[in-house]
């Protein structure tokens, strides 16, 4: 049997480290935004900051430096809550657009939902299965508040023309980095680069907590400290019980705070693991299926390893039977389930999102994650090749 994911061996790995992060989280006797959580937004801000090289070797833009504004963080309870928030704190509300795409978690469309504002899709480059640019502009309305581009499956998204349209169009833009921890383009981490970042950390993302778990960040301090406020109620350091502003309750406990200050210092070499396995399927793969690509001016992070075949079906059906978990990622689109059908014309027929509902009928996601063997990739590799010979 090869599991899709075994986030128990993950554990088992680091366990003494684990182990004693919640140890001493326990001996604290302080398990709600205390010093755990202050400490993780820190490490975790100068680590988004300051790229390292891949294999000795600068990524191309990357210059090692700290950003012109200092980057910040604010942990949150979720992946959704930090993109609601963060689109809160941009004053995104009902009456109001913003686009992003519907190949990609619910969750994105949710976080939209959630404030009043309307999410409008627009299709996805049919190579690497994010946001294309050129079917932007033409969503584009005098409603449109924000663009949330999803950096899917570890890739970014082309994010030089989107920021320009943004800048052009006067719109917020807010990378959903849910699936991108440690994945750069142009050579700065993801997350970085629009006026917020979001990012989950659910058990299995890169960087997972033994629970749920988020985090928001920027430059723009006055953005961030909006974030902060509206997490605990509108509540300030100063006035606690005193709501400011129409807040949630939306707060990283210390225990998971503490897990993902020892994950994070693994979290380069887990990635450097994700890219060795995915160099590896891509040279074991029969030519049958269509692998990932990777654009020059990217760092992929693999959180999902998606091939595509018109026998998709087949394939997982018949790799199911020979022991080998397997997913879909994802195989409805958001503009077909039933919550937001109301929605697929929306911006009209200019949007129609053909590369999107194709790729939900033929896209496959085999196992891979950092204790995942070479042997298994092996073994899975003959597995497809054998599956789609007959």
């Amino acid at each position: 049997m090869i599991p899709f994911n075994d986030l128990r061996a993950q554990y088992l790995a680091i366990k003494s480290e684990i182990d004693a992060a919640v140890a001493r989280t326990l001996d604290s006797g302080w398990y709600i935004l205390g010093q755990e959580v202050a400490a993780f937004e820190q490490e975790f801000a100068a680590y988004l900051a300051n790229p390292q090289p891949a294999n000795g070797v600068e990524a191309p833009g990357a210059t090692g430096e700290l950003a012109p504004a200092a980057l910040g963080c604010v942990a949150v309870n979720s992946g959704t809550d930090a993109l609601q928030l963060a689109l809160m704190a941009c004053d995104v509300g009902q009456g109001d657009e913003v686009i992003t795409v519907a190949h990609t978690a619910v969750a994105t469309a949710a976080a939209i939902s959630l404030t009043g504002a309307t999410p409008i899709f627009v299709d996805v480059d049919p190579i690497t299965y994010t946001m294309a640019p050129s079917a932007l502009e033409m969503a584009i309305t005098p409603r449109t508040k924000a663009i949330i581009p999803v950096h899917l499956y570890g890739h970014p998204a082309a994010l030089q023309p989107i920021l320009a349209l943004a800048r052009r169009h006067h719109l917020r833009v807010i990378e959903d980095c849910a699936q991108a921890h440690g994945a750069r383009y142009q050579g700065q981490t993801l997350g970085t680069l629009g006026d917020l970042g979001c990012f989950s950390f659910y058990p299995t993302k890169n960087l997972g907590a033994l629970g749920d778990g988020g985090a928001v960040v920027s430059h723009d301090r006055h953005l961030l400290d909006r974030v902060r406020l509206l997490r605990e109620y509108g509540w300030t350091p100063q006035a606690r019980y005193v709501s400011q502003v129409q807040g949630m309750n939306s707060r990283l406990d210390e225990l998971q705070a503490a897990i993902l200050r020892v994950k994070l210092h693994h979290l380069d070499e887990w990635n450097q693991t994700r890219r060795t396995l995915a160099l590896h399927y891509g040279q074991s793969l029969p030519a049958t299926v269509r692998k990932p690509v990777e654009r020059s001016d990217s760092y992929h992070v693999y959180h999902l390893y998606v091939v595509q075949t018109p026998h998709r079906d087949k394939l997982r059906t018949r790799l199911q039977a020979a022991g080998i978990g397997t997913a879909i990622h994802y195989p409805v689109p958001i503009h077909q389930q039933p919550a937001y059908a109301p929605l697929a014309n929306y911006s009209g027929p200019a949007n129609a999102l053909n590369e999107t509902e194709h790729l939900a009928q033929t896209i496959l996601s085999l196992p891979l994650h950092p204790m995942l063997t070479s042997d298994e990739i092996e073994q899975i590799a003959v597995a497809v090749a054998t599956a789609l010979a007959t």
